[in-house]
């Protein structure tokens, strides 16, 4: 029985969205296990100053790659091009997603004395933004799923996607973000159980609340540089006390991507410090 993460070392690991807050802890722990990466991130130049470029100047086994990942054949190029300098690959992380301000409404509740300008409710969501971000986090998922899969059929593999605990229970103010992370949690265990028979293990981490520059205008009150009413809603809710780190998702992710949770599939792994386990009172 292996009880280490020791059997990462030399295994291929694919991380999309790689070069993101996430992304980047996500690479950074996964070199430090000995894997060979390859890090997608969709912004050509980012590569250099992400810690894969620096690790790789460093003699360290990894390449970034730009691809989009909602082009499926700039995927397939990406994978072509992995396959060719590192191998066939063992371990995906979509780590790809996030939230935009054009698919937030400004008020939580659409009530009467708001009701005279719905701009700010439901009704003035900007479609295209709507759109934008449950693509980027539902189709983003997919796409990669789809392509960089197919090296683990004859081998076994890992997919690790990253929902949300918006996935669990929606938050007022993003529903293009909260659909699209409840439908990953529900592709997750659809494709777990597609893939079982091959050995392809897929399972999924749902951050709870961290604080980056895609939700910093919902959480920190720009004008006093404070938590806004609703990061103080957050923190009382979490019996931690916290907000979350990268670093406190590491743990998790070295777990799935390890043999050591070798009859784990399907599953989706709150990591939000008892925000779930939390009635309020």
């Amino acid at each position: 029985m292996n009880n280490s993460f020791e059997d990462i070392k030399g295994k291929i690991c694919v991380v999309t969205g790689g070069c993101g807050v996430f992304g980047t802890k996500f690479s950074t722990c996964l070199l430090e296990a000995g894997a060979k990466l390859a890090v997608l991130d969709y912004k050509q130049g980012r590569c250099e100053e992400c810690p894969v470029g620096k690790a790789k100047k460093e003699g360290a086994k990894a390449i970034c790659v730009v691809s989009n990942v909602l082009n499926k054949e700039e995927l397939i190029n990406a994978k072509k091009e992995i396959n060719d300098k590192l191998g066939k690959i063992d371990v995906l992380i979509n780590g790809a997603g996030g939230n935009a301000p054009t698919a937030t409404t400004a008020n939580e509740f659409l009530n009467p004395d708001n009701a005279s300008d719905l701009s700010k409710s439901f009704f003035g969501l900007n479609l295209d933004g709507f759109r934008s971000v449950f693509d980027l986090n539902f189709l983003g998922t997919v796409l990669p799923s789809m392509v960089f899969a197919e090296d683990m059929i004859e081998r076994g593999g890992s997919i690790i996607n990253i929902s949300s605990m918006n996935s669990f229970r929606p938050l007022t103010k993003i529903p293009a973000y909260s659909a699209a992370k409840a439908s990953v949690n529900n592709f997750t265990s659809w494709l777990a159980v597609h893939f079982a028979k091959v050995n392809i293990r897929v399972n999924a981490i749902a951050p709870g609340f961290f604080l980056t520059k895609q939700n910093e205008f919902l959480l920190i009150d720009q004008v006093t540089k404070q938590l806004s009413a609703r990061g103080n809603k957050i923190i009382q809710s979490t019996p931690m006390g916290r907000f979350g780190t990268p670093d406190d998702l590491t743990g998790t992710l070295l777990y799935l991507a390890s043999d050591i949770s070798r009859f784990v599939t399907g599953i989706v792994i709150p990591v939000d410090g008892g925000f779930s386990a939390y009635s309020g009172v």
